[in-house]
């Protein structure tokens, strides 16, 4: 996941230690359930097959896939949200997997996967670092493998002088896939939110993995841009 790039001092905390740091106290994303936008793809049968939850928090999507049948898998560079989605799979009876990894190396699980989640990664990335984390995300799906990925959008108003979520255009997610990914539908939706009743304005964007290969192999599907 994004970060301080990693320090050589001896003793220096980890660079992803802010990440951590959010967990300190319940983040008002973690609403103690799925999205109401991924578990309508759930019940519509969108997600099967082995499914990768890339900045997987405390584990609410992974445990829904579970009672779905499906075998799935989440990772995140948050520790403390890692111990508290264990400790939610254990109370739960369910058997997943949980793994420390950061998101911009995807490729290097050495897995592959039929479905990945994406409920507020990708607009927490540096724009430096989407490319990596596109191509990692290619090496992590299967030939034919879907993306769903729920994120904040630009017609979500920024508070000034408050770093947060980037805001993306659908400019923004066309480019950043472009040489990776088919893009199949990208349309706004609700990033449900403990702090705004109303939520959050965000994308919800479905994509398809078409080709082994990289290198301008996904154009946008018709009626994307």
């Amino acid at each position: 996941m994004a970060g301080s790039p990693a320090h050589d001092d001896a003793g220096a905390p980890p660079p992803w230690q802010w990440l951590d740091d959010l967990y300190a106290v319940r983040p008002p994303w973690e609403i103690g359930r799925p999205q109401q936008a991924f578990l309508e793809l759930a019940q519509s049968g969108a997600i099967r097959g082995r499914v990768l939850d890339i900045g997987c928090g405390t584990g609410e999507h992974v445990l829904m896939c579970h009672d779905l049948g499906l075998d799935a898998t989440g990772v995140d560079l948050a520790a403390g949200a890692l111990r508290a989605a264990e400790d939610k799979a254990r109370r739960r009876g369910a058997t997943v997997r949980f793994l420390h990894h950061d998101a911009r190396r995807l490729d290097d699980l050495g897995e592959q996967f039929d479905t990945a989640l994406d409920s507020g990664l990708f607009h927490m990335l540096d724009p430096d670092d989407r490319a990596a984390f596109a191509h990692g995300l290619h090496a992590a799906l299967r030939p034919g493998g879907r993306y769903f990925l729920l994120c904040f959008s630009d017609r979500e108003p920024g508070s000034p002088g408050v770093h947060g979520p980037h805001r993306l255009t659908r400019h923004d997610i066309t480019v950043a896939f472009a040489d990776t990914l088919r893009i199949d539908s990208l349309e706004p939706a609700t990033i449900e939110f403990t702090l705004d009743p109303a939520g959050i304005r965000g994308w919800l964007v479905e994509m398809t993995k078409v080709s082994d290969r990289v290198g301008r192999t996904a154009e946008a599907g018709p009626g994307v841009l």
